[in-house]
């Protein structure tokens, strides 16, 4: 794949379905009674990792593209695992889904990928744990794979030290399996999908400054879900269609809950012209088409509350940080370390290769922008975001960029560069 630059981008496109809530939805029609219906459902990699773990602990799922179909047994319904659990390169899958684990009767193990192996788990095993449930590292490391033997678990409330919705949604999706309440307060609030769905779903939960609580022991039923488009996957037009010149882009039904859409409040910090049109609830998650136009942007501080609301954005918003004019500070995100790749090092290494002025720092970057990109061969490390946050970069690049391997975005968007070539004008 090359990317090149771009005299403009003009049209209307969609994105695929919200990964987060695709997730979710498997998993929660999964231990509910009856049937759940998605459509706009995720088809990628990370998504069908989560299909494929539930099918293989006996529950019914079918998929057509964007539709599925999952027949739920209860809470109480899953079947021990014949063989260890795949989840891919999926952090959500691991997370949530040992969360429900806990809970089982059974003893079971998952593992996936190898950048999933280098992912902390630690930070789910001790809340785990800590409710009665015995969950080990099996290599000792505090990463997969792990073994989970389930057992009667005890409410806890827990004090998270990162703000984690994956977190957050494990022990709040182990409290459904314990008697009393489950309490989760977290630094800072993180992205609330599961306290949506969940409610929507039958659950007695709540939500209350920066903790989320659960009461075990409900019946969930059966849903028919809706799922939005992807603000992380809309993210990528969205800078594009503001750096390149002679833009109009309008992404249609993107899911914009405020604890997800920080890149919006940033774009428009940043001097962006960018719109929410016809702003509407859908399957109890705000939803809007975006609009955005070329814009002169300027650099701005990046910190605080706001980082759990773009941490998927990032790489993305350090490409718009490098075609703006001015300094942009990017702080308290050293979140970005332990994702698919250490994303302060791949986004730096890419951003000067392309002749950024960038210097990483312990929890962020600080980029002084406004000074023309160069195309080269970036260097992804299999990890979608770099690979599509780099595409963006390379519309407004002089020369030829291209990717070491671009594959990896099937992990999260498998036609992101169909839809790009949609708009593109060159």
């Amino acid at each position: 794949m090359a990317i090149t630059k771009a005299n403009s981008l003009k049209g209307e496109i969609k994105v695929p379905g919200d990964k987060s809530i695709s997730h979710r939805g498997v998993m929660f029609g999964a231990i509910s009674e009856g049937t759940t219906e998605l459509t706009g459902f995720l088809d990628g990699a990370d998504c069908c990792s989560t299909i494929g773990c539930f099918r293989a602990m006996g529950i019914d799922i079918s998929q057509d593209a964007d539709h599925v179909i999952i027949h739920g047994k209860g809470l109480h319904g899953l079947k021990a695992p014949s063989q260890m659990l795949d989840v891919g390169n999926s952090g959500t899958t691991t997370r949530l889904i040992s969360g429900i684990l806990a809970g089982q009767p059974f003893v079971s193990s998952l593992n996936g990928d190898e950048s999933i192996q280098k992912r902390p788990m630690g930070r789910i095993i001790t809340p785990l744990t800590q409710m009665g449930a015995h969950v080990r590292s099996i290599k000792d490391n505090g990463c997969a794979p792990l073994e989970i033997g389930g057992a009667p678990l005890k409410a806890i409330h827990y004090d998270s030290p990162v703000a984690s919705a994956q977190v957050k949604s494990c022990v709040l999706l182990a409290g459904l399996y314990a008697d009393g309440v489950t309490s989760v307060t977290e630094p800072v609030v993180s992205r609330n999908h599961t306290e949506l769905m969940l409610s929507g779903f039958g659950a007695d939960i709540k939500s209350e400054g920066l903790t989320a609580s659960i009461v075990g022991g409900p019946k969930l039923y059966g849903q028919k879900i809706e799922v939005p488009g992807d603000i992380s996957s809309a993210a990528y037009f969205i800078v594009a269609g503001l750096i390149c010149p002679n833009s109009d882009v309008l992404i249609k039904n993107v899911n914009t809950n405020p604890t997800r859409a920080g890149i919006i409040k940033i774009a428009q910090d940043m001097g962006g012209n960018i719109e929410l049109l016809n702003e509407r609830i859908v399957s109890g998650e705000p939803v809007a088409d975006i609009h955005v136009t070329s814009s002169n942007l300027h650099g701005c501080e990046i910190s605080g509350d706001i980082i759990p609301t773009l941490i998927d954005e990032l790489p993305v918003i350090a490409v718009m940080a490098a075609c703006a004019d001015g300094t942009t500070t990017i702080k308290d995100a050293a979140e970005l370390k332990v994702k698919e790749s250490d994303r302060i090092a791949t986004v730096t290494e890419n951003l000067k290769n392309m002749g950024c002025d960038i210097t990483p720092t312990d929890d962020g970057m600080i980029i002084k922008g406004g000074q023309p990109l160069k195309g080269t061969t970036i260097k992804t490390y299999l990890d979608h975001r770099i690979a599509m946050s780099f595409a963006i970069a390379g519309l407004v690049a002089n020369g030829e960029t291209t990717f070491d391997d671009e594959s990896c975005c099937c992990i999260s968007y498998p036609k992101f560069f169909e839809t790009l070539s949609s708009i593109v004008n060159q």
